[in-house]
């Protein structure tokens, strides 16, 4: 499974980049405003800092508008994936860019039959939301594994892209189901290497060191 960070923080992404633990990074108008950055500024000095995809989203409505904007964001770096919505404007916007030859990330994703569609206008990635899916009472993983099956059933090469992602449970259901990315905030990242039995087995190696009396330096 690549892990891609959902971040426009620079620091957050260099921490976790220099453990091997970015493959790639997803940003939104939301994580840019946090961030307090200029979209064109911060997208560049993400994809310097990356080897992996680097999804920056347009956000124009219209199709047109859609392809100017994606074309535009595609000059930052070889390694930016342009972001569209899964509209109707968005999968027009998809199949002229994909044709380009540019990478595409087709976000908000909430259906199957939206995938499938998605995967026939040639993304790069699909973004099924499973959080925002959870907070409706439906079970984001029921989604990932009906897209899973039907790109399996018929050879789609879209890469699914598990999103929306709030806790580890999350990441360890989509390796499950066989997710090919998943792209989380720094700090669920992190907690993956978390375990209470961890903490406290160390605890208690580190009292019986101290009884030794011994120093390894």
């Amino acid at each position: 499974m690549k892990f891609f960070v959902d971040t426009a923080e620079i620091d957050a992404i260099a921490e976790l980049n220099d453990l091997g633990m970015v493959d790639g990074v997803t940003t939104n108008p939301s994580l840019i405003l946090k961030s307090g950055r200029n979209i064109l500024e911060v997208t560049k000095e993400i994809c310097d800092l990356v080897d992996g995809p680097v999804s920056a989203e347009v956000v124009a409505l219209e199709a047109d508008a859609m392809i100017a904007e994606g074309r535009k964001l595609a000059e930052i770096a070889d390694n930016i994936t342009i972001k569209l919505p899964l509209t109707w404007d968005g999968l027009k916007a998809c199949k002229v860019l994909s044709g380009e030859g540019h990478m595409i990330n087709v976000t908000l994703c909430f259906s199957a039959n939206q995938a499938l569609i998605a995967a026939k206008a040639g993304a790069t990635f699909i973004s099924p939301f499973i959080g925002r899916l959870d907070d409706i009472n439906l079970d984001g993983m029921d989604l990932i594994q009906d897209i899973r099956i039907i790109y399996d059933n018929y050879g789609f090469e879209t890469q699914i892209l598990a999103a929306s992602i709030r806790s580890v449970n999350h990441i360890l259901d989509a390796a499950r189901i066989g997710a090919d990315v998943m792209t989380a905030p720094p700090e669920v990242i992190k907690k993956l290497a978390a375990h209470p039995l961890t903490d406290k087995g160390l605890e208690q190696f580190m009292a019986d060191w101290k009884k030794t009396g011994q120093n390894i330096l």
